[in-house]
């Protein structure tokens, strides 16, 4: 190995520190530290030490860092003086992380594990320290050796100690005493205590991360799925591929293991796939594994032990091949620990955590999941009601209970067909199930079961059905229910409609139909409702067979020839419907409801949106009043729809609210989705509700994904999701939700792809992500090159520029900010955006040094941005936007200038020659006439911004504030802090003169308090 001199292990510890956790980290670190070992520099080597500590910490090896700390021990108490304070500090809180890492290593015997223990409070005490991390420390080792007496004990005693720069942060102490409070079973307790950390009062490196995922099996267990399911978007996107908090990772797999998204768990345990080894830090490895572990069991259970998995160990492994070896390998881990702790503690709650049952039976999460494969576990869960939503899902309809005598079953069956309850389905599959064990079964449940499985294969469509219906027909005639045998003859009619039939054998079966139903004895109560039904049919289906005929084989390229034949057919149709609904009005209520149903969409064909709402709203009420609350949820959903493109939110609201009401019985999943997905969106648009639409739409996104509508409902639901995630300032929720989605959204065209792009780059933007903000900004950006209005693009590219920026990659920001002054310019119609653009790319220029040439450069671009305003505002010299910009432009210059000044006299200082850049000559450093004419000139700068300020009222009073500081401040540096004051109490002055309700509280306090300074010749 080659020897590394001084200068490269300098080098490399600093590339270190910068470097991503994980094991090339570490390995890079233990080179570096044998390497300055054998340079024989003891600091270096200390160094050396406390950097593979620290890599070693924040990786699934922080077990290992036991020798190097002995090793840095050791140096200290060769020579304690080679230490800073700061040398000093860091080797003690360093203690703190070695002695949990003692306990959580069964390698090292329990005795010298109480050693560490002594050994670290006697250094503590003797160095002044708190107790405070000794008893923390102690509870945990109590606690796994199972001495809980002691561990009360410590952990009082822990609470009751002085917290003193030696102490954990507080987020992570309220973590501990969360954590705590779990094991001692009160979860109210420990979400008391998580709460300052949960909601972001408190932060650290680690918190919220750790407490997020702890938070959700406690959330669960008191019913507050909600806030379970917020804290795993949020938690899981702090942890994810972050090999310190493989725990983390564990505990948010387990969690969707244990609410019904298996699916979501699996992706999960694929993202981690390269970590799922056997980690170098056994309480680490029994913690993530342990969460697969209840993932794997939870597949298993539901038939998917033969799926595939994650290799371990580089060998492809199922699920079942996967259980069993992590299985294995922590019931070792936790046999160990007891065999160190002399207790079973750690084996029993290993146990426990695996063989742990759902906590909820589905849990919506929002993101877009893989679906499982069904298997014949998840159908029977299934058939059991198990897969309704849980939380959030409100007006959920809940499985039919079908009777336990089989008499009663079939007259309950009969009696849901009879009204077309969406239950039927349902019912009518019990009575299949069941019908095979009755001892005489009655020909007419045999028939009323053919004529089931004929209409489920109409529905779908299948060759099979025409023929199945003339059976069910024939059927029903042979037993003398003619008015079946006359319901199957009009379904016969329909079939052949749907498969293409010639017009001629449709309208044929129509007049069939139609004549079975006349044929009815009068004596029979349904023969006036299938004579309206055969009618009813035959209008809508002549209506189709007419347009069909109008178009014609080769004529469907000349639409616009058929203008005004589409017209009439609209309008023959609309009378048709019209005298059915006067003729049947008093005798089919629910057949009229659909009339009028068909009657508003005629009108919105006919573009008549204000006709078609009463029709609608009509429509539903006929069939509330009939006793089918179910059949009014369309026309309630599209009457909805209607009002919001006529801008009546108030009434469209009151229509989505009733169509969720009417839903409750509902069973078809796609309509579940539509009417939460409409209400959710008026209500995101009404702007005050974006809770109650979040809720709508994330139950809206179950019901999609259980209609197979993932990519398309699913994914506009999840749009809405994320839409009202963001409303409500939950940035991480709404992008883990977006991020999921995106694929398909993806794939609705390009003005919602632009759209998505865009609004994912905002959030990530917002989460302090600007690298992948900026990616989304350029991929959307790329979109619209091809549009013919350029403002997309350049708005596009002026938010990559500045998340760039951001990112401090300044050659790339320079690159988009000039395609978006390109592309403003092209418009000639956004001034305010050029001149962002130019003082951006002005302060770009200084950003790595304050060169000569760079403040000249800059200087020019304030003025372009000046040149760009001024002539704005000689077109519109009034525009208050464009008068701000330019006082902000003065009062950027006037900084830019103040930075060269600054630059030069700290050059001075050190004796550096100012100005120097890259390739560049050092510049003459500014004499002391040349700085005093800058400082001149940002005077005067700041004093046009600060009257332009003055002229724009109060709302600018903080921006002109800030100009008369700097003024003055600049008068002082310059020695005439007298001119500065004066400018301070003629401000004051002023302000004390201003009424009341015009002055802010800030102002006047702060004003005096500059003054004072400036009087003082601070």
């Amino acid at each position: 190995m080659t020897t590394l001199t001084r200068e490269e292990i300098v080098r490399g510890l600093a590339e270190n520190r910068e470097a991503p956790n994980g094991a090339a980290r570490n390995a890079h670190a233990e080179a570096l530290a044998g390497a300055a070992e054998t340079n024989g520099d003891r600091a270096l080597f200390r160094e050396a030490l406390d950097n593979l500590i620290n890599a070693y910490l924040y990786s699934s090896e922080s077990s290992k860092m036991l020798v190097p700390f002995a090793r840095l021990l050791q140096e200290y108490d060769k020579d304690p003086g080679a230490f800073s304070e700061w040398d000093a500090h860091s080797l003690f809180w360093q203690f703190k992380w070695v002695a949990s890492a003692i306990s959580d290593s069964p390698g090292i015997p329990l005795e010298s594990a109480a050693g560490w223990l002594d050994e670290m409070e006697r250094r503590y005490r003797i160095a002044g320290y708190s107790e405070r991390p000794v008893r923390e420390a102690e509870l945990w080792l109590a606690h796994v050796t199972g001495e809980d007496e002691r561990a009360e004990r410590a952990f009082r005693r822990w609470l009751a100690a002085e917290r003193d720069d030696m102490s954990d942060c507080q987020a992570c102490e309220l973590n501990g005493q969360g954590q705590y409070a779990v094991v001692q079973g009160d979860d109210t307790e420990a979400l008391e205590l998580w709460k300052p950390v949960l909601t972001g009062e408190l932060v650290c490196a680690e918190e919220p991360h750790r407490v997020l995922a702890t938070s959700l099996l406690p959330l669960l267990r008191l019913g507050r799925a909600d806030e379970a399911r917020a804290n795993h978007l949020r938690g899981y996107r702090m942890a994810r591929g972050n090999e310190s908090l493989l725990p983390s990772v564990g505990r948010h797999i387990e969690f969707c293991a244990l609410t019904g998204n298996e699916s979501r768990g699996l992706e999960i345990l694929a993202e981690h796939a390269a970590l799922v080894a056997p980690l170098a830090n056994l309480d680490d490895r029994l913690s993530f594994h342990g969460g697969i572990l209840v993932l794997l069991r939870r597949l298993e259970e539901l038939g998917h032990g033969r799926s595939p998995a994650v290799p371990y160990e580089g060998t492809p492994r199922t699920v079942s091949e996967l259980y069993e070896v992590l299985h294995a390998g922590c019931l070792d881990i936790a046999r160990q620990f007891d065999a160190r702790n002399r207790t079973t503690r750690v084996s029993d709650r290993f146990l426990a955590r695996v063989g742990r049952e759902p906590l909820v039976g589905t849990l919506p999460l929002g993101v877009r999941s893989a679906e499982l494969p069904r298997t014949d576990a998840v159908r029977a869960t299934a058939t059991a009601g198990a897969t309704a939503p849980t939380a959030s899902a409100s007006a959920v309809p809940a499985p039919v209970v079908a009777p336990t005598g089989f008499t009663e079953l079939v007259e309950r069956a009969r009696g849901a067909r009879d009204v077309g309850h969406p239950g039927a389905d349902a019912l009518w599959a019990e009575v299949a199930v069941r019908v095979d064990g009755q001892p005489d079964p009655d020909p007419l449940v045999r028939a009323d079961l053919a004529d089931q499985q004929a209409l489920a294969a109409a529905r779908r469509g299948t060759e099979e059905a025409p023929q199945l219906l003339a059976e069910v027909r024939d059927g029903y005639r042979a037993l003398g229910r003619a008015e079946r045998a006359a319901l199957a003859e009009l379904r016969m009619a329909s079939v052949a409609a749907q498969s293409g039939a010639a017009p001629a054998r449709i309208r044929e079966l129509l007049r069939i139909a139609l004549r079975s139903a006349e044929a009815l004895d009068a004596t029979e109560p349904l023969r006036l409702r299938r004579i309206a039904l055969a009618e009813l049919s035959a209008i809508r289906v002549e209506s189709y067979l007419r347009s069909v005929e109008a178009a014609g084989p080769a004529d469907h390229h000349q639409d616009h020839h058929h203008g005004g034949d589409q017209e009439h057919a609209h309008g023959e149709l609309a009378a048709e419907l019209t005298a059915f609904v006067s003729a049947y009005e008093d005798g089919a209520a629910d057949l009229v409801a659909e009339a009028e149903e068909m009657l508003g969409r005629v009108a919105l064909a006919q573009g008549d949106p204000e006709r078609a709402v009463p029709l609608l709203a009509t429509s539903a009420a006929r069939a509330v009043a009939a006793g089918r609350p179910w059949q009014a949820v369309d026309p309630l959903v599209l009457q909805a729809g209607v009002l919001m493109s006529l801008d009546r939110p108030e009434e469209a609201e009151e229509a989505a609210r009733a169509g969720l009401e009417h839903a409750a019985e509902l069973t078809d999943a796609e309509a579940q989705g539509v009417v939460r997905l409409t209400l959710a969106d008026i209500l995101l648009r009404r702007g005050d509700a974006a809770q109650e639409a979040a809720a709508l739409a994330l139950a809206g996104a179950h019901w999609f994904d259980q209609a197979g509508l993932t990519a398309d409902g699913g994914a506009q639901a999840r749009l809405l999701l994320a839409r009202a995630y963001a409303r409500e300032e939950r940035a991480a929720e709404a992008a883990e939700v977006l991020q999921s989605a995106l694929p398909d959204l993806l794939e609705h065209g390009d003005q919602q792809a632009v759209f998505v792009r865009e609004f994912l780059g905002d959030l990530l933007r917002r989460l302090n992500e600007p690298r992948p903000a900026a990616e989304q900004y350029l991929l959307a950006a790329e979109v619209t090159k091809g549009w013919e209005d350029p403002r997309p693009q350049a708005s596009l590219a002026q938010s990559a520029a500045d998340t760039l920026s951001d990112a401090g990659l300044a050659a790339e920001a320079v690159a988009a900010y000039e395609r978006a002054l390109e592309l403003h310019r092209l418009t000639g119609e956004a001034p305010v955006a050029e001149v962002r653009v130019l003082r951006s790319l002005a302060w770009l220029g200084l950003r790595e040094e304050v060169t000569a040439t760079a403040v000249e450069q800059a200087r020019g671009r304030m003025a372009e941005a000046a040149e760009v305003l001024e002539a704005a505002l000689a077109a519109d010299p009034g525009a208050p936007e464009l008068r701000s910009e330019l006082a902000q432009t003065w009062h950027q210059l006037a900084q830019v200038l103040d930075r060269h000044v600054s630059t030069n006299e700290q050059a001075a200082e050190d004796e550096v020659p100012a100005d120097a850049g890259p390739g560049e000559a050092p510049a003459a450093r500014l004499s002391r006439e040349e700085a005093d004419a800058l400082r001149l000139e940002e005077i005067d700068l700041w004093d046009r911004a600060g009257r332009a300020y003055a002229a724009l009222g109060p709302d600018h009073l903080r921006d002109r504030f800030q100009c008369l500081n700097n003024a003055a401040w600049t008068e002082h540096e310059r020695g005439d802090a007298k001119a500065g004051a004066a400018r301070v109490s003629t401000l004051i002055d002023e302000v004390r003169a201003l009424p009341e309700d015009e002055l802010p509280d800030w102002l006047l306090p702060s004003a005096e308090r500059l003054l004072a300074q400036l009087n003082d010749g601070v």
